[in-house]
């Protein structure tokens, strides 16, 4: 276990975003994690659980607890002829158990190469792109109680997924603690390129499979997402807002190029970056945030922007998309402080 006082986030956040923590803690085991929650030592609240910092954005400085899981380690628990349970540990890259599953053959997760943020933060999220969502692909999801330190397994239906939701930020949030996650994945999978971009893409590069499919959605996203490392972002940073469908077929009709997908709820899923486009912030800055030139739904700190700056970046496009289509944007990125 590792304790940090009064520093700095800006490097625990991919915005960027330079703001003070009281506390820093880092697990590396669960045994530490237990120790923590059992109180064998006294913690400042509120407590934070912070993985690669890749989907938030500090408003103000944090006077509480941040607690940072570094538990690694992944393993095959079980395999057949036609599929693989395998386990990995909250702290790991996210990208890096992907190119560990795709170099041994194992399909499921390569649609969602290059996402950045660290394997806790999936199931919470439920993070997903070019039409596969992780929830397709998790069992269950080993966890510490915050508040005693016991284990507690959720399985998949017990984790409540939803679009970029889950039970860990509806009625469990900030209760449990994500220490590791297990999936199932395919030894001769089918591959999923129901995108046109994604599909094209492939076909640039030979057969369809799974080292070529995660070649394919890393060239893409490197096209078109700006690297953290440059450019301080947290990906997209709103969510494709889902509709009914009389209220989609009424915009189709005064906006017959919006684009659509239908979505498992019954509703019309529509593309939160075209509307965004739509309203002219497409590569619009003020001061040091703004709009990445290259995708709409990516806010970005050009230097030195505030969290607070980006927020109100953020709320001006949210009040132009309600203007112009009657749609509310939500943000996929959580805030954390006081605004």
């Amino acid at each position: 276990m590792r304790i940090q006082k009064n520093i700095s986030l800006k490097p625990y956040n991919t915005f960027g975003i330079d703001c003070q923590a009281h506390c820093v803690i880092h697990v590396k085991t669960e045994k530490e994690a237990r120790a923590f929650f059992m109180k064998e030592f006294s913690w400042k609240k509120p407590l934070l659980i912070l993985g690669g910092g890749s989907n938030i954005l500090f408003i103000n400085n944090f006077k509480g607890t941040i607690l940072c899981p570094e538990f690694g380690r992944i393993r095959i628990e079980k395999q057949n002829k036609e599929n693989v349970i395998i386990s990995a540990g909250a702290g790991i890259n996210w990208d890096k158990l992907v190119e560990w599953t795709v170099n041994l053959g194992f399909g499921g997760l390569e649609n969602l190469s290059l996402i950045p943020g660290n394997v806790g933060a999936a199931p919470v999220q439920n993070i997903g792109a070019y039409g596969v969502e992780v929830k397709d692909t998790i069992i269950k999801v080993r966890t510490i109680s915050v508040a005693d330190g016991s284990t507690r397994f959720f399985s998949n239906d017990e984790c409540k997924f939803g679009y970029r939701n889950s039970v860990f930020k509806n009625e469990e949030k900030g209760k449990y603690l994500v220490t590791r996650v297990y999936f199932s994945l395919k030894i001769n999978p089918e591959p999923y390129l129901g995108y046109g971009s994604l599909k094209e893409e492939v076909k640039k590069l030979g057969v369809p499979n799974l080292k070529n499919i995660r070649k394919a959605v890393i060239n893409i996203r490197q096209s078109k997402l700006p690297d953290p490392e440059v450019i301080g972002n947290a990906g997209s940073f709103f969510k494709n807002p889902v509709v009914r469908k009389s209220a989609a077929g009424e915009l189709l009709k005064k906006y017959p190029q919006i684009i659509y997908y239908d979505d498992p709820s019954g509703g019309t899923k529509l593309a939160a970056g075209w509307l965004i486009e739509q309203c002219g912030w497409k590569g619009k800055r003020i001061g040091n945030a703004g709009v990445y030139d290259k995708q709409a739904l990516v806010l970005v700190n050009y230097g030195k922007a505030t969290g607070k700056e980006i927020f109100d970046f953020s709320e001006e496009i949210r009040k132009s998309v309600r203007r112009k289509f009657g749609v509310e944007l939500d943000r996929e990125v959580e805030v954390v402080g006081t605004i």
